[in-house]
């Protein structure tokens, strides 16, 4: 009997004895609200109070796992065990992950500002989100961006450009480091050659951004934030092959020179040399490309914290597409049809803070763009040199938080086409485009009240040619609380003619540039509403983000690929263009280690030239993306299946008889990947892309067995007639494209990452 009364009261003690869990939730500097404490696999749970405070009470003794969950940061357990009553004191420091409402941006206002206050909608995404599927560049890998596609122009030489809501390549602005590496192929290379492991972060903002980012932030601007050398590895390297023998490297470093400076230096190295024709057309499905990128960026530490950083690149790139049997020998020739493209860019960029108490920060960048290319037997030699500079001054009056400053671009182009010619009666001589853009722009952020907070801005910017322009916008953002946030925006965007944007899409060898008129500056009108909300149920957050958009331009510059089936047609729109839709996002972040983002787009992009509406060729109606992970923390492996979808879109076709539909079939790019971590230095992944081996028709390269049009026969005035050799009227035309011709096949890799 006493025993048994001895195991009653062990048996109610252990009952009866209540722990208490307490503690902090910080990001190193400050609280974190909101912020779900719970144990793993119990009902036990709470959330922190705005100070980042939590308790727990009554919790039985026991071995638990204590898991935090927070929109926005990294999951962080820790194992802890209770008896007798103890009361533990557990604080937690969290990491941002790949969402995130706090995260410091700068794209929106040129200055840095909490992405849950910024008047401006920013999108952010960590390097983590893109690592899901892993890709060679970050021009791919935006595909998993809504509302961003990466646009293939040309089935043959692969050359692309990135669209925003619909908007075309030369609407899009890629900067790095917030500065604009401005030029017609910016989007293809400004995304291309950085080592993944170098990148912090993409900030994306969509509408006009001229009145602070001047020309060609029409559609957007992607802005690409590398990381600073004290925050890289020591040493990192990542390797990964497909089934397809496409090789790509990244390797990064750091290293200081003495206490003041520290810099990192990356390699990206990218070989496909493997020519594959499924489809049965003659011609290679992928571009082969040998490419070498070098990146080094360097921060001097000074008094005060005051910035000093200086960054340069250097890209190298030998890409040819074509026929099977091509060779560098049939390089021009008429034998066997082959575009190929040697590229050599530099780039060097940074900024420096004045030494004065002021707020006066000078920025710069310059870059050389040379290529050595032929498409066909036309040849293409261009070189393209762009400096730009500004100088800022941030000042905070009150209330106000005012913006200001000065710019001045140059950009020297010039190449062999009649794009730089100019033809008198004593001839035709070469005349190379060379131009200032001065611009000067005035920012005011004013905190009308604690929920209510305007942008005011206005830039004004001149040109050599074009003369004077000027770009207002209006911005006001409202939160009544921390969960609800309303941004209306409003504003100009302008973008002055760059040829090299104009000239390259066209040059395929199939077709000929026609410029019928002096090109004047386009111009648009932009309205945003954006809506955010944070919805909290128990441990799970939830935050959905919606946006209506608006666009309307004027003297918009329309390629006319149908008029004649030989030549592009550039000249100003005589009439008003429009792009118009709505987006929306949601972030799922659960206690458990699941996490759903999901996106979905909807636009109606079109032009009206006398009374008649034309939708804009390659623009899809609707699209979506995805991105869903979930980790097996007890054996150490993450899943990640992500995906988009498209819906149709127009298609230039060649002739009235042309057999090829004149819309695309809707299309789903969808990947997985299996990644486990071995130890804390290695990483192993693999996983499939393009699982529904999702590919354009493999007639989509018009008069493929004649690609000289040598048996193509025309009329007095030039149009194509049908012949029995030729039944369907075409001409070879490789521009009949939308999606990458690589099929179903599989990858795998390796990460090493080693720091002291």
């Amino acid at each position: 009997m006493k025993n048994l009364f001895l195991i009653l009261l062990l048996f109610s003690s252990n009952i009866f004895s209540q722990n208490t869990i307490k503690g902090k939730v910080t990001d190193g500097s400050s609280s974190i609200e909101f912020v779900t404490i719970n144990l793993e696999g119990t009902k036990y749970f709470t959330t922190t109070n705005q100070k980042g405070i939590y308790e727990i009470k009554n919790i039985p003794d026991g071995e638990y796992k204590l898991i935090t969950s927070m929109m926005g940061y990294e999951t962080v357990s820790k194992k802890i065990k209770l008896s007798n009553g103890e009361t533990l004191t557990i604080n937690f420091k969290l990491i941002e992950s790949s969402y995130t409402l706090g995260e410091m941006v700068v794209s929106g206002t040129m200055k840095p500002i909490s992405k849950l206050q910024s008047p401006i909608p920013v999108e952010v995404y960590k390097l983590e989100h893109f690592q899901k599927n892993p890709t060679p560049s970050l021009f791919e890998a935006v595909q998993n961006v809504n509302g961003i596609r990466p646009q293939l122009n040309c089935a043959i030489c692969n050359t692309g450009d990135i669209h925003i809501n619909g908007m075309e390549g030369p609407y899009t602005m890629v900067l790095i480091d917030g500065m604009p590496i401005v030029s017609g192929l910016s989007t293809v290379y400004g995304l291309s050659g950085i080592p993944n492991s170098m990148v912090e972060r993409i900030e994306v903002v969509k509408g006009p951004a001229s009145s602070l980012y001047g020309s060609e932030a029409v559609g957007g601007l992607i802005n690409v934030i590398t990381k600073s050398p004290e925050n890289v590895a020591l040493f990192d390297a990542n390797i990964m092959t497909t089934s397809w023998l496409e090789h790509n490297v990244d390797i990064a470093s750091k290293y200081k020179l003495g206490k003041k400076v520290s810099s990192m230096i990356g390699l990206n190295y990218y070989n496909y040399l493997n020519p594959i024709d499924n489809n049965g057309d003659g011609f290679t499905d992928a571009t082969l490309q040998h490419k070498i990128s070098v990146f080094n960026k360097w921060n001097i530490q000074r008094r005060e914290n005051r910035a000093f950083n200086i960054a340069a690149r250097y890209l190298y790139e030998d890409r040819w597409g074509g026929q099977m049997n091509w060779t560098p020998k049939y390089r021009g020739g008429d034998s066997i049809y082959g575009e190929s493209i040697y590229t050599n860019r530099y780039e060097i960029f940074g900024n420096y803070q004045l030494p004065s108490k002021e707020k006066f920060m000078l920025s710069f960048s310059a870059n050389s763009h040379e290529q050595n290319s032929y498409y066909g037997i036309t040849p293409y030699f261009a070189l393209q040199q762009i400096a730009f500079g500004q100088l800022t001054w941030q000042k905070e009056l009150g209330n106000h938080d005012l913006l200001t400053g000065i710019s001045n671009r140059f950009t020297f182009y010039d190449d062999n086409t009649t794009a730089t010619q100019i033809t008198n009666a004593e001839g035709t001589t070469n005349q190379p485009d060379a131009a200032n853009l001065m611009g000067a722009f005035v920012q005011d952020e004013i905190d009308i009240t604690e929920k209510l907070t305007s942008l005011l801005g206005v830039r004004y910017d001149y040109h050599e040619t074009h003369g004077n322009i000027f770009s207002p916008r209006i911005s006001f953002k409202y939160s009544p609380n921390f969960k609800n946030t309303f941004r209306l925006s409003s504003g100009t965007g302008f973008r002055v003619v760059n040829i090299f944007t104009e000239d390259h899409a066209a040059l395929t060898g199939a077709r000929d540039v026609v410029i019928t008129e002096e090109l004047k500056p386009e111009t648009s009108y932009n309205v945003n509403l954006n809506y955010q909300k944070i919805i909290k149920i128990k441990s799970t957050m939830l935050t959905l983000d919606a946006t209506a958009f608006y666009t309307y331009f004027t003297n918009k510059i329309i390629a006319d690929y149908e008029t004649n089936p030989n030549q592009i047609i550039y000249d100003n729109l005589n009439g008003y263009a429009v792009s118009n839709g709505f987006t929306f996002n949601s972030d799922f972040t659960f206690s458990k280690p699941l996490s759903i983002n999901a996106g979905i787009t909807l636009m109606d992009v079109y032009s009206v030239e006398n009374n008649i509406k034309i939708q804009q060729l390659l623009t899809e109606h609707i699209s979506g993306t995805w991105t869903i992970s979930y980790e097996f923390s007890k054996i150490g492996l993450n899943i990640d299946y992500t995906g988009n979808y498209y819906g149709k879109m127009k298609l230039p076709l060649v002739s009235d008889l042309d057999p090829r539909a004149q819309y695309s079939v809707p299309f789903s790019i969808q990947n997985i990947k299996l990644s486990k971590k071995l130890g804390s230095k290695w990483e192993i992944y693999g996983g499939v892309k393009n699982l529904l081996n999702m590919v354009p028709p493999a007639n989509s390269i018009a008069n493929a067995h004649d690609p000289f049009d040598k048996n193509v026969q025309t009329d007095a005035q030039g149009n194509i007639i049908a012949t029995p050799q030729n039944p369907y009227a075409l001409s070879f035309d490789p521009a009949y494209v939308y999606t990458s011709f690589q099929g179903i096949r599989g990858f795998a890799g390796i990460k090493y990452s080693f720091n002291k």
